[in-house]
């Protein structure tokens, strides 16, 4: 009788084990694409990725690189939007997938963009023009992250006019092209290192004297402490001046996603 007993506890328990159990979350899954595409009369190289199995359709976001050209880092970043539910596509602004490991050819690659910001706008216009062609994107909310080199380069197209919704600038130039109330209509929010050694104090009263003078919606975080590329784990030699600073990249892409929130329509 006690092993009858026993047994009939036992299928109970697991009968109401079974019945209150609830059915498992399938992880989402991302679909990622090598994209050629075309402008300024160069072939670019991209990368895009977005989650499957969504059928709205929902904002996209640029992901334009650091000096080094479109690595594995700007890779990394467009994964992490596209878990955020946007369609990230990080761009080729140098052309042709070029990248590099040596400074002095970083410094080759990308001079020629300060020196002509309207190179720059065309290559940036070229990869907003391919990311609408995707049925997933919402082409009326269209915006943009860029480190080091890619947020300087991003400043200055929505300067001379690129329609970007909203931008993000991470520990990017500040000062370039001149400010335009008729060109610029992006919002824009600056994370800026508060140790950052390249970007002076003089620099940064001049951008927001710049801003403030034709209205322009921005925002302006300063994280302490932080040096120049403080978002890039690669960047983790303490005696150099560009320096990973793990609280501050926390710190900035939180702000990321807060203003991406307010200034995005819902995904």
């Amino acid at each position: 009788m006690k092993h009858l007993l026993f047994l009939l506890l036992v299928i109970t328990t697991a009968a109401c084990n079974n019945s209150t159990k609830q059915p498992a979350t399938e992880e989402p899954k991302f679909k990622e694409e090598n994209v050629t595409y075309t402008g300024d009369s160069v072939q670019m190289k991209g990368f895009l990725v977005y989650e499957e199995g969504k059928d709205s359709i929902r904002p996209a976001v640029l992901v334009v690189h650091e000096w080094d050209g479109l690595n594995d880092y700007a890779r990394y970043r467009a994964r992490e939007l596209a878990k955020l539910g946007y369609v990230a596509f990080a761009v080729d602004v140098y052309g042709n997938g070029k990248t590099t490991t040596n400074p002095d050819s970083a410094l080759a690659y990308s001079l020629p963009f300060y020196e002509n910001p309207q190179m720059t706008q065309r290559r940036i216009d070229a990869a907003i023009a391919k990311i609408k062609t995707y049925p997933q994107v919402d082409t009326n909310n269209i915006a943009a992250v860029g480190y080091c080199f890619g947020g300087g380069m991003l400043l200055n197209s929505v300067r001379l006019g690129t329609p970007l919704k909203a931008i993000v600038s991470f520990h990017g130039s500040l000062v370039g092209t001149p400010a335009n109330k008729d060109l610029l209509t992006s919002t824009i929010l600056v994370c800026h290192g508060g140790d950052d050694p390249f970007v002076t104090p003089e620099e940064v009263a001049k951008f927001k004297k710049q801003m403030d003078s034709i209205g322009a919606r921005y925002t302006f975080k300063v994280y302490d402490g932080a040096r120049h590329g403080f978002t890039n784990p690669a960047h983790n030699n303490q005696e150099e001046p560009v320096l990973y600073n793990a609280k501050a990249d926390s710190a900035s892409w939180m702000d990321m996603k807060a203003f991406f929130q307010q200034t995005l329509a819902s995904k």
